[in-house]
Order: C-alpha cells, then sequence, then structure tokens
C-alpha cells in the first residue's frame, strides 16, 4: 500500500515517486521522468558511463573546469566579495571541486550548498569534501532543485552564484529548460551570475555513441530504473523485456533514449496494472544539444544577459556565465 502525502520527506518522496511513475506509464505516449535514475545503483552506474570512452561531455567539462577555473574564480571574487555559491545536481563534484580549490585559494568568503534528489549524492560530499578541501563551509541540501534554492534564503541574504553544470540542462526540451531558467531567474536576485553547461552540437555519431555504449553500461543505467521500481513500489518489471533504444535528431539536436517493451505484456506497479503493447516504446530521456546562437537566445528568452563563454579546445562543449538582469 502506498501512503499519502505526509509531513515525513521521506514518505512524501515516495509517495511523489510513485505517483510519478503511475502518471507517466499511463500517459498516451509512455514516459519515466529521468530524475528517478540516480538512486545507490544509478549513481554508481552514472559514474562508470562517464568513464566511458565514448562518452566525451564529462572529459570536455573536465578540461574546461582543469584549465579555466581560476579564471572563474576571479570573474565570481569580481563580483561579489561574499556569496553563496549554489550547485544544482553536483554529483561526486569532481568537476566543481577545481573551482571550490581555486576560490578557497583566493579567500574568497563563500558557502557551498550543493543540491541534489540523491541521499547518497549529499552524503557522500558531507563527508568528502572537508576531507579534500580543508575548511570548506559546506551545507548539502536534499530535494527538489527550486525547492531547496528558495531554503538557501533563509539561510544568508548573501548574492547566489548558481552552478548547473554537466549538461544537465540538456535533460529537458527546449521549451522546458527555458522555462527551469525563467524559475531559476525567480529565485535570483538581479546581478546574481549563473553558469551553466551546455553539450554543443556536433557530428551526429559522435553523440550517438555516447548513449550507446558499446559496454552496455548506458543499457543498464535505463533498465535499473525499472529495477528500482520493482525494490520500491512493489512491481513486476521483467527488464529482459525491454530493450534500451537511443536516436539522435541533428536537425533538432534532441537526442533521446527509450526502453521499447519487447513483448504484448502486463507489469503490476502495487496493484495497478500497466498495459504495454510489443514494440511500444517508453521514453526514458532526452540529451538536447545546443549551438552557442541557441543558447544565447535561451538567455535573453530567460532574464539573463551572456558574461563569458568557456570552451574546450574541440569547441564540443560550453559553460556560460549568466548574469541575471533586472
Amino acid at each position: 500500500m502506498i501512503p499519502s502525502i505526509a509531513a515525513n520527506s521521506t514518505t512524501r518522496r515516495h509517495s511523489a515517486f510513485y505517483y510519478d511513475i503511475l502518471d507517466g506509464l499511463r500517459a498516451e505516449n509512455k514516459y519515466l521522468p529521468s530524475k528517478y535514475f540516480y538512486d545507490e545503483t544509478g549513481d554508481k552506474l552514472f559514474q562508470q558511463i562517464m568513464n566511458c570512452p565514448e562518452y566525451y561531455p564529462t572529459r570536455c567539462e573536465m578540461e574546461i573546469m582543469q584549465e579555466q577555473s581560476g579564471e572563474m574564480a576571479r570573474l565570481f571574487t569580481a563580483y561579489s566579495p561574499a556569496f553563496n555559491l549554489v550547485e544544482l545536481g553536483p554529483g561526486d563534484a569532481t568537476k566543481s571541486w577545481f573551482l571550490l580549490r581555486e576560490l578557497q585559494r583566493k579567500h574568497a568568503a563563500f558557502t557551498y550548498y550543493p543540491i541534489d534528489i540523491s541521499t547518497n549524492v549529499i552524503s557522500w560530499l558531507a563527508t568528502k569534501l572537508p576531507v579534500t578541501l580543508p575548511g570548506i563551509r559546506l551545507h548539502g541540501l536534499n530535494g527538489e532543485y527550486l525547492e531547496k534554492m528558495q531554503q538557501v534564503k533563509s539561510f544568508s541574504p548573501n548574492p547566489k552564484i548558481v552552478l548547473f553544470m554537466g549538461a544537465n540542462i540538456g535533460n529537458m526540451t527546449v521549451v522546458q529548460a527555458t522555462q527551469f531558467c525563467r524559475q531559476l531567474r525567480d529565485n535570483m536576485q538581479p546581478g546574481d551570475l549563473l553558469l551553466i553547461g551546455f553539450d554543443l552540437k556536433k557530428h551526429p555519431r559522435t553523440i550517438l555513441d555516447a548513449y550507446n555504449d558499446r559496454q552496455g553500461i548506458t543499457r543498464a543505467f535505463n533498465l535499473n530504473l525499472l529495477t528500482r521500481i520493482n525494490r520500491e513500489l512493489d512491481a513486476d518489471f521483467n527488464t529482459d523485456l525491454f530493450e534500451h533504444y537511443p536516436t539522435y535528431d541533428p536537425g533538432t539536436g534532441a537526442c533521446k533514449s527509450y526502453l521499447v517493451s519487447l513483448a504484448d505484456q502486463v507489469v503490476h506497479i502495487a496493484g495497478k496494472s500497466i498495459h504495454f503493447r510489443e514494440n511500444e516504446p517508453v521514453h526514458m530521456e532526452i540529451s538536447q544539444k545546443y549551438s552557442l546562437g541557441e543558447t544565447e537566445n535561451m538567455a535573453a528568452q530567460s532574464g539573463f544577459a551572456p558574461v563569458h563563454t568557456f570552451l574546450d579546445q574541440k569547441k564540443w562543449f560550453a559553460d556560460v556565465l549568466w548574469q541575471r538582469l533586472p
């Protein structure tokens, strides 16, 4: 039996998970929210994906952070001597670590607020970062990005610098991403900064290979969500009856992944029956790619002004710095 929404945060998350999954699988075009990929196993699988030879985004952004975080830190400290550094979806902070180190070297007065839906991520950062970056002021927040950004206001009135790296913006359609940026703007003050990562358009095969690695880790990552639903929502998915299928449209820049039902079947979730037709797709994730001109249009449409663009040597990835307009 699924509990109703209650004051307990664990119960609320469990209830939201249940209803989000049912809503997605009852839709005319079935989908599963990609934010639920990241349980403990999903976190580990994604770390493996980032180390795959085909998966270039992590290497490209890591190059940017290793070689240009000093300039980022200079721009940040020039903006304000004291600020709140809010990172949305930090993962293991491997990339932002270089920026945090540079800020410490510049004796910047900042508190780092990593926000992540994964409790594993937040607890790991709280344990590891104080060891590798002694003296760091850190306050991890577990939950939804916008909700927790509002909570940061209650901790400190300092200006905000928000990090949204790793091409996480690509997990939304262009319309959704623009709306999300507007919501970020609404949770920032005029002049606040936003550093946001965009995976750039490039040869279609390079992009598609990144989401269809030869080792099958991306396949396992997608199927793990079905395993999580089985475990947490008393479901009976047979993962052998679903196939991972990625696509890329170079015209729109949309890279999408699906799980395709290999049989006509019925799956039960907490007593509710969901029918899958043979060959019916379930949309799992979008990884939207952009041109630099498209990122500038998004900034204008969501109330920001571009300040600086950081590119890797291949110009495959961009971390762009925007400033919130009045």
